[in-house]
């Protein structure tokens, strides 16, 4: 069986009737929309996505950073007043 990574869930049915009423009623729940009790999509709040890009964003500079500070040894030290 597949995993479902939401706590509300709802048929694509009951989806296609009023997916208005469904994020409404959600909040900033993501929903798993399922079809035949397997999950064929999430609805997430546009809040609740951003949040997530945000923090996909952070994970991938705080990666940058600890390489770049790994090459410090590497690095040549420049007075900006002189250039």
């Amino acid at each position: 069986m597949e995993q479902i990574h939401a706590s509300l869930s709802v048929s694509m049915s009951e989806f296609k009737k009023n997916p208005s009423r469904i994020k409404q009623d959600a909040g900033l729940q993501p929903v798993a929309v399922l079809n035949h009790n397997r999950p064929a999509f999430y609805l997430l709040d546009p809040e609740v996505y951003e949040s997530i890009l945000d923090r996909l964003e952070d994970i991938s500079l705080s990666s940058l950073i600890h390489e770049r500070l790994a090459m410090k040894a590497q690095a040549i030290e420049v007075d900006i007043e002189t250039i």
